[in-house]
């Protein structure tokens, strides 16, 4: 480089952001005329510049002429060269300059060619050649990136590889131009930034070089053979499930067609197509050849592996979009045949993980409703199948609560939406932190929450009266055994679960008149292990479901009342100087029968005189206080404790007061039969009957029987068994009669369907009497509206009321319409 071209570089060399942010402020350039290669024109820094010399550079001033011109500048810069004089730039060098661009333009775009300079030379003579012949090199560049690309065209035409390894040289020839695209834009920056940058709707280098790779390169023949590659790399790993070789190359050309904003209509769009063909003939196989559980399996299976491959190989924008293709091409068109074919086996396998599989997979492809539809459809089913399955009525409750659990499990958190809380920073014991994931966090899905009552409320109305009937047994079943060791929050629980299917039977007067029947007995019985939670469990029922259950409060009163009456009656006996012991052993309830759901019996046992005569004297002391009451003694409910003396020794027995009369027969004679029991006792005969098999065919056998059998005949003859042992010495025989017996249950259903029409004949009446005219489906709507809390009526058992209530005059029907009825005042 000359001296005049070291100062000149000197004088006008940018200060920072070397090439790219280089713009002179001491050049304009005219480039609105045609003789754009005329010679910058140079704009004077200071007014008094006039020589073209001076032009060039900022002008000099010695102190003197500083002060005499009046200028505050305190100090003065002086700049003396030395060597030859500053010769001026010439066509000459303008020439040279523009042929080496021109040159370096073709070695650029030419494989293996080295530039004709040096970086600094090439960079130096397109900042001179830019203001006086820019327009030539700028049409010459363009002219060059052309040449270059239809060569870049031919020679991967020409290429012999196929299929993916063709992808190889397609890259390596996307990215050798990359190279040269930034080098150039490099040595050039002063065409692009200085010239370019200033011509409106002129592209840029990079854009010229883009736009002509993208329109000539991307054209048909070349996308389909980039096509044909990436089908033959996706079909390969997706039949052998392993990553292909041609993995790397597939990176690379997915970063080289996002540079040419390619990668959507060339690659994207492709292989979502290949995704589509590939999986809806591979689902239509897969069909034919698993079960649909194993169904489930591989789809999950397979849209794993587009995920995991997707994260690795493809732009994140675009995993989404294969997993939604994936799911898709498997599961459309097969989701009705999977909750055929699938969810039942799952459900009965219990299997959270194959259902929560189902799910999402539903989920994926828009058929979560097709899920809940099926789900809510094998609900139902499968408790209509519980409560309607008469041989084992025993088991229904436990069943129901077993699946109710399994099902309010999916319900929370296998259906659930799933939260995953960022990670959190927490402090330990010994200052130090430390990052942990907490656990997940669940929402559950109201479809299925919804799905679940309405399911289990339909399947509870496949059979009328028996579900409730047993709810109300297993409370009491589980109120004889109690917490059995458990704390009280866990039992409160069991109870709550019993509580919830007692919300989907429309017969809560059965329940009701079931439950109030087993509180009464256990509590006159003393079979109940906590008065605190009888008490609790009452008021839950009353303030939360019925408000008839406020006939238990009475229960409990009365209970009270009876424990003060026996102390005032012990009191009494001792200020009379009665202290005999039988009257220490006496203990009755007086009940009101208004509130205790028991019948009176028909006949009655014979006591033992001892024992008569002290239910005279408490009766005596009870008429005195209470005149006008009538007491009538229910003997089926006494309980009574006896000392019997075997052979191994002295046994507490604790036994009802019918299997008491029994036994004290055998005081007086060693063998009894039956009709002399029967004769002796006067109890009823299915009563002694059930109450000799507790005694003689129990698992506590004091009384022998010949001969040996299951049933008691009129025939059979019993005998005290002195050889009785048991290891307790206080000894608890069961009465059968203190349970249920089907003759007891059906003569409750039969009461309470007495109960029934009498509550609808109120109902209609007051119904009637408030509106005085209503059309036939207008009264019916209204009649079960007033005792759905109750129970849920049939429309055949409505017409019935109505038709009686017409004959007994309380209704008529309308002069002029039938099926309108008019309440009679």
């Amino acid at each position: 480089m000359s001296t005049a071209e070291d100062v000149y570089a000197l004088l006008t060399f940018p200060a920072s952001h070397a090439f790219k942010d280089y713009h002179p402020s001491g050049f304009t350039m005219n480039i609105s005329g045609s003789d754009s290669g005329s010679p910058p024109r140079k704009t004077p820094r200071l007014d008094a510049d006039s020589d073209s010399a001076s032009a060039s550079r900022s002008r000099l001033l010695t102190s003197d002429e500083a002060i005499a011109s009046g200028s505050s500048k305190k100090a003065v810069i002086k700049i003396r060269l030395a060597g030859p004089p500053i010769q001026e730039y010439t066509d000459r060098h303008y020439d040279a300059d523009f042929a080496l661009l021109k040159r370096s333009l073709r070695v650029l775009f030419t494989p293996n060619e080295a530039l004709p300079g040096t970086y600094d030379r090439v960079f130096n003579a397109c900042r001179v050649c830019v203001a006086h012949r820019g327009e030539g090199l700028y049409e010459n560049l363009k002219m060059e990136v052309e040449r270059c690309v239809g060569d870049v065209v031919q020679r991967l035409a020409a290429h012999e590889s196929q299929g993916a390894l063709w992808l190889n040289p397609f890259v390596e020839a996307c990215e050798w131009f990359e190279r040269q695209v930034g080098l150039l834009e490099s040595l050039f920056a002063y065409l692009d930034r200085v010239y370019i940058n200033v011509l409106p709707g002129n592209p840029s280098i990079r854009s010229i070089c883009y736009s002509q790779f993208a329109a000539r390169v991307f054209n048909a023949v070349v996308t389909l053979r980039i096509q044909e590659g990436i089908a033959e790399w996706i079909e390969y790993e997706r039949t052998t499930v392993t990553a292909d070789e041609h993995r790397p190359v597939i990176v690379r050309l997915i970063t080289q067609l996002k540079h040419h904003k390619q990668y959507a209509n060339v690659f994207e769009r492709h292989l979502l197509s290949l995704t589509k063909s590939f999986y809806v003939a591979e689902s239509a196989e897969k069909v034919e050849e698993l079960s649909a559980e194993k169904f489930l399996v591989h789809c999950q299976k397979r849209r794993e592996e587009e995920i995991a491959r997707a994260k690795e190989v493809l732009p994140e924008e675009s995993w989404e979009r294969v997993r939604e293709a994936t799911d898709r091409a498997l599961l459309e068109g097969r989701l009705d045949w999977l909750v055929d074919n699938a969810l039942k086996p799952l459900m009965d396998a219990s299997s959270k993980s194959g259902l929560g599989r189902m799910y999402r997979l539903f989920g994926a492809v828009d058929g979560m409703q097709t899920f809940v539809d099926g789900w809510s459809k094998y609900v139902e089913a499968k408790v209509k199948a519980i409560v309607t399955d008469k041989d084992h009525d025993e088991d229904m409750v436990q069943s129901l609560l077993t699946f109710k659990d399994f099902a309010n499990s999916l319900v929370a958190t296998t259906f659930a939406n799933t939260h995953h809380p960022p990670p959190a920073l927490v402090k330990l014991e010994d200052d130090t932190k430390m990052i942990i994931d907490p656990d997940p966090t669940f929402s559950p899905r109201q479809e299925f929450q919804y799905a679940l009552s309405d399911s289990f409320r339909r399947g509870f109305k496949q059979r009328r009266n028996k579900p409730a009937e047993m709810l109300a047994k297993h409370v009491d079943r589980a109120m004889r055994k109690g917490q059995q060791g458990r704390k009280d929050e866990e039992f409160e629980d069991e109870l709550d679960r019993v509580l919830e299917l007692y919300r989907f039977t429309d017969d809560k007067d059965v329940f009701r008149t079931f439950y109030h029947k087993a509180l009464a007995k256990r509590l006159l019985l003393e079979k109940s292990a906590s008065d605190d939670f009888e008490k609790a469990m009452l008021k839950k029922l009353k303030e939360q479901y019925d408000p008839e259950f406020s006939m238990g409060d009475h229960m409990f009163n009365d209970l009270a009342l009876s424990r003060d009456s026996m102390r005032e009656y012990y009191t009494l006996r001792e200020r009379q100087g009665d202290v005999a012991a039988a009257a220490q052993r006496l203990n009755v309830m007086v009940l009101q029968r208004s509130f205790w759901p028991f019948t009176v019996r028909k006949s009655e046992a014979d006591l033992p005189l001892d024992m008569q005569a002290e239910l005279t004297k408490f009766t005596d002391f009870y008429k005195q206080k209470h005149q006008g009451h009538k007491l009538d003694w229910d003997h089926g409910l006494g309980t009574a404790t006896l000392r019997a003396r075997f052979s191994r020794g002295e046994k507490e027995l604790s036994v009802s007061l019918y299997q008491t009369l029994v036994l004290l027969l055998f005081n007086e004679d060693v063998q009894i039969g039956f009709r002399v029991i029967k004769e002796r006792t006067r109890i009823e005969d299915g009563e002694l009957r059930r109450t000799l098999q507790s005694l003689a065919l129990g698992k506590k056998r004091v009384l022998k029987k010949q001969p040996m059998g299951k049933d008691v005949l009129d025939t059979d003859v019993f005998s005290f068994n002195s050889e009785f042992q048991d290891a307790a010495h206080r000894i608890h025989i069961n009465s059968i009669q203190v349970k249920e017996t089907a003759e007891e249950s059906k003569k409750t259903q039969t009461l309470i369907e007495s109960d029934r029409k009498h509550v609808l004949d109120a109902a209609i009446v007051r119904v009637m009497k408030a509106k005085k005219e209503l059309h036939n489906e207008q009264l019916k709507t209204a009649t079960i509206e007033a005792v759905k809390n109750h129970f849920v009526p049939n429309v055949n058992m409505i017409k019935e009321r109505i038709d009686e209530l017409v004959e007994q005059e309380y209704l008529k029907r309308h002069e002029t319409d039938m099926n309108v009825f008019v309440y009679v005042a």
